[in-house]
């Protein structure tokens, strides 16, 4: 079992920065692919990031490439998500995922946090 809790959220405005956190707890959180997922409202879950185990692989929607970057620190239990040069665009409840198969899509992910909600005001 892995228990994840997602903090750092918060009102920004376009062009500002905000380092979103989720900190992990359970077994093996080191040997898990970690992602970042974010649902603006009535749209579906959609991902943003992910980062291998080892962090030797990370992985990124093109609307955030060269903007948001993911990290991890496994002896914290904790990965992180950078986001910088935010937009209006990137309102959105944002979800922290553990256990993937597969990184980018989120029914291949086994465990996720509560969410931590961003709005980014023009």
């Amino acid at each position: 079992q892995v228990q994840l809790v997602e903090s750092g959220g918060g009102l920004v405005q376009a062009g500002g920065s905000l380092r979103l956190s989720c900190a992990g707890s359970g077994r093996t959180f080191s040997r898990n692919t970690m992602g970042w997922f974010g649902q603006a409202p009535g749209k579906e879950r959609e991902f943003v990031a992910a980062i291998s185990w080892s962090s030797a692989n990370t992985y990124y929607a093109d609307s955030v490439k060269g903007r948001f970057t993911i990290s991890r620190d496994n002896a914290k239990n904790t990965v992180y998500l950078q986001m910088n040069s935010l937009k209006p665009e990137d309102t959105a409840v944002y979800y922290c995922a553990a256990q993937s198969t597969y990184p980018t899509i989120a029914a291949r992910y086994g465990y996720w946090g509560h969410g931590t909600q961003v709005t980014v005001s023009s």
